[in-house]
């Protein structure tokens, strides 16, 4: 018997077979082949049609078990990953109203602001440990604000992987997890903050029904086992949006552990038992899938934009005949500092982190007569390395006491001068291990139906396929990044 994990982004639908025995992952499959497109109809705007999801879904699906020669019966029940933040809402019917507001759409940031104003900064960081921001009850505001008539045809609204367990089942369900990242979870009462929905002018009742994250939250009814090519009945047990389902793939559960991404953008998800913040204007912090009252466990995010991008524009424009691994390797071949060059990797958009600011990229110190393409290759590993140090130490501010770092094998995880600096810098080993979270997904629901006994024995069959230890040239790191860092504050100024 199998568990199908889903992971549903804003590019592709992922599907993930896994054996319900171990956990190893039998295949993984994608759907649509090209990027899913998002429609941007004003500036700052990005929406998708959710029925694009779900068509994804369903073909991903029947490639997973076609090209596996699996039969559905053998599907014992699902786990859903989806991207963070989104706002679907629905009709009595359970048809959208509208396309979603996705979460990279920045539409609602004065709503959200204004929100924060209304009900008060203390209230906020006290109850909500962040502001309402541009969130998914700001993004609902928004929805009633501009557009009442659609708004008044409300019958329930929800994040993406919500829609898609609603596809399945025929039910409308969501969790706690869930309504954090949305901005929706009173923290010191463990309840939905309806005082916050109220104050926004939104009822309650409009909320799906709250299961938790590890649980059973519907099973496939026969209009949604006739569209997918699941067989009917099997359970939903698992759903969560894509940075905590990320770290329950990479086994980041406990305080101090920390998962980390390193693609076009970079993230820094931390495990805290503290149910506090004095960073929410820097740092985000939501409900990790294990949280509970009598057990706190709040994941800390840190989000950097310009990071993955920048090397990616370096590569395209500069060297667009040289892989990735040539550039790493190029970048090894140059001492630690890169000769005094210095690269700020900010480009990509404000960075929350930086105080929602952000004036560029900056490439400092480039002197003709001593620097060659493989010092910009390095000082922009090391300039992007930096800025994942500098966020880690906002989050020690925050209380994370860091103990560990995994992340999954992407791009700037391969390159060893990337992984070493950060590794150097905050005296942590660095795992890197071969997972997704469609696999991490499917894993959490083996857990959940009582498959496994915890998420470390179901993960278990992964194995790290590098470790980077800290360097013993620490003084010579830390001399380059107080230069970064001393280059960063006139940034700043």
């Amino acid at each position: 018997m199998y568990w199908i994990g889903y992971d549903i982004g804003s590019s592709s639908i992922k599907a993930a077979l896994v054996n319900e025995h171990d956990g190893s992952a039998v295949d993984i499959v994608q759907f649509p082949e090209k990027e899913m497109s998002i429609i941007s109809k004003k500036t700052g705007w990005a929406e998708q049609d959710p029925e694009v999801w779900w068509q994804n879904l369903c073909a991903a699906t029947q490639k997973l078990l076609s090209e596996n020669n699996v039969e559905k019966t053998s599907v014992k029940g699902i786990g859903i990953s989806y991207q963070m933040h989104g706002l679907v809402i629905v009709d009595k019917e359970n048809n959208p109203l509208r396309p979603s507001i996705i979460w990279c759409d920045s539409r609602a940031v004065e709503t959200g602001g204004k929100l924060f104003q209304s009900v008060g900064e203390e209230k906020c960081v006290d109850h909500l440990l962040n502001s309402p921001g541009n969130f998914t009850l700001s993004k609902l505001k928004w929805v009633k604000d501009n557009e009442p008539s659609t708004y008044k045809k409300i019958h329930k609204f929800m994040l993406p992987g919500d829609y898609i367990a609603l596809r399945l089942s025929g039910q409308c369900i969501t969790t706690p997890s869930g309504l954090s990242e949305g901005i929706m979870w009173d923290f010191k009462k463990n309840q939905l903050a309806a005082w916050l929905l109220e104050n926004a002018g939104v009822d309650p009742s409009l909320v799906p029904e709250i299961r938790p994250s590890f649980s059973e939250q519907g099973t496939v009814s026969k209009k949604g086992a006739l569209e997918s090519g699941l067989p009917k009945g099997i359970p939903i047990m698992h759903r969560a949006g894509d940075q905590p389902n990320n770290a329950l793939a990479l086994n980041v559960m406990e305080p101090g552990q920390v998962a980390a991404t390193g693609g076009t953008s970079g993230v820094v998800y931390a495990i805290s038992g503290q149910q506090s913040t004095t960073e929410h204007t820097r740092i985000n912090s939501f409900a990790h899938t294990n949280h509970s009252i009598e057990k706190p466990r709040i994941g800390k995010l840190l989000c950097i934009n310009g990071t993955g991008i920048q090397y990616s524009w370096i590569k395209n424009e500069m060297s667009p005949n040289l892989s990735y691994n040539e550039m790493n390797q190029q970048a090894e071949s140059i001492p630690i500092g890169s000769n005094g060059l210095c690269v700020l990797p900010f480009g990509n958009g404000a960075e929350r982190m930086l105080e929602n600011r952000g004036k560029g990229s900056h490439i400092l110190h480039l002197n003709f007569n001593i620097h060659k393409a493989a010092h910009i290759y390095r000082a922009a590993l090391e300039g992007i390395a930096f800025s994942f140090v500098y966020g880690m130490g906002i989050l020690k501010n925050d209380g994370v006491n860091i103990t560990s770092i995994k992340a999954g094998n992407d791009n700037l995880f391969r390159s060893r001068v990337f992984s070493k600096t950060i590794a150097t810098l905050t005296q942590s080993q660095i795992d890197i291990v071969e997972t997704t979270g469609a696999i991490g997904a499917a894993r959490a629901a083996a857990f959940a139906y009582g498959d496994f006994k915890n998420i470390e024995e179901a993960t278990s069959s992964d194995t790290v396929q590098q470790a980077y230890e800290p360097d013993h040239s620490a003084n010579e790191y830390q001399d380059a990044y107080q230069v970064w860092k001393q280059a960063l504050k006139e940034y700043m100024d």
